[in-house]
């Protein structure tokens, strides 16, 4: 018996979007290694080496906000509530007690996610624009206390953080957010997100506690929102209530729009983007946040279904066909063999 031997490279068979689509990856991979060994080095530019801190940031609040409004189909405005939590909480523990930086971290995002649980689980029997209204009042209410409160210097805000967050760290966190919260979509329970956000009735129908998934996505992204609120309190070395108002819930709910309800990928784009761009347009003084707001208009435009819709990055480099190839690479030898062998 005589096989015919077909190539089974990687890239073989690829249409010429998804060769272009490594290329892109290749590259910014490549630029990534070049921007970390130029911030080991210290040849980054320090304001640049700051500015690539929020974004990193910015990345793990846009993820987790996915999570509830992407995948779970939820439709949440408190965000910045849960980053307020976890920055004031780590902040306090790092000023008063001087605990060890990822202990307070960890504890940040353990009281958001605490939160996140308790105030999930009347808000979430709430559908649609009620429950927008209802997380929109919550994180107003957290903003308000954070004024009034003497621990949490009022108004005038609350100084004196020790600067612990590096580029590395926030980079690492952002990875690991990525990297659980993805873990955790390809999951039996991601599947569950996806059914509650596609047809909540027949989520039920299919015995699916929705409420039960709702409140586990509301949770683990506060949880989430709190790590990013710490990295950023230790970041910034100064925090006050104005810092987490509701522009800011809306500014991480552009990212998750941009990116694409359902995207990964797309929200770690977008968080890049909407903070590196601003930067960027920096130097047309009055104009750029005109030209800002004209660009990501243009975009929604265009792309009224976000950059990447629900595509993820694999989905379009074809990891799973490059699995299935190598693993048909046994397979055909062993097809091979047999044939030989009756011979």
């Amino acid at each position: 018996m005589t096989m015919r031997k077909e190539s089974i490279l990687p890239l073989s068979g690829f249409s010429l979007r998804q060769k272009l689509t490594w290329l892109a990856a290749v590259l910014m991979g490549l630029m990534l290694v070049a921007v970390n060994v130029g911030v080991y080095r210290g040849t980054v530019d320090f304001y640049f080496t700051g500015v690539l801190v929020v974004a990193w940031i910015n990345v793990i609040l846009a993820v987790s906000l996915n999570l509830i409004n992407g995948f779970t189909g939820q439709f949440s405005l408190g965000h910045a509530g849960f980053m307020a939590v976890g920055a004031y909480v780590s902040a306090l523990l790092t000023i008063h007690l001087n605990w060890p930086f990822p202990v307070v971290l960890l504890l940040g995002a353990l009281v958001a996610a605490l939160l996140g649980f308790f105030i999930g689980l009347p808000t979430l029997r709430l559908r649609g624009d009620y429950l927008a209204i209802a997380t929109l009042g919550f994180g107003e209410i957290v903003r308000v206390v954070l004024l009034n409160l003497d621990i949490t210097g009022g108004p005038r805000g609350l100084g004196g953080i020790f600067p612990k967050t590096t580029f590395f760290s926030a980079e690492v966190l952002a990875a690991l957010t990525i990297i659980v919260i993805g873990n955790i979509i390809r999951s039996s329970h991601g599947r569950a997100f996806i059914a509650v956000r596609e047809d909540e009735i027949a989520a039920e129908a299919m015995g699916i506690d929705t409420t039960r998934y709702k409140v586990l996505a509301f949770a683990i992204g506060a949880a989430f929102a709190g790590l990013a609120g710490g990295l950023f309190a230790h970041h910034q070395m100064f925090i006050d209530p104005r810092s987490f108002t509701f522009q800011r819930s809306i500014e991480i709910l552009v990212m998750v729009v941009l990116g694409g309800l359902g995207s990964i990928t797309g929200s770690v784009i977008a968080a890049f983007v909407l903070t590196i761009l601003p930067e960027a347009l920096r130097g047309m003084a009055e104009y750029r946040m005109i030209v800002y707001a004209l660009l990501l208009i243009g975009l929604m435009l265009v792309r009224p279904q976000g950059l990447l819709g629900t595509k993820e990055l694999r989905d379009m480099l074809g990891i799973d066909r490059v699995r299935w190839l190598k693993a048909e690479q046994p397979a055909a030898g062993a097809l091979k063999s047999h044939g030989g062998d009756g011979r």
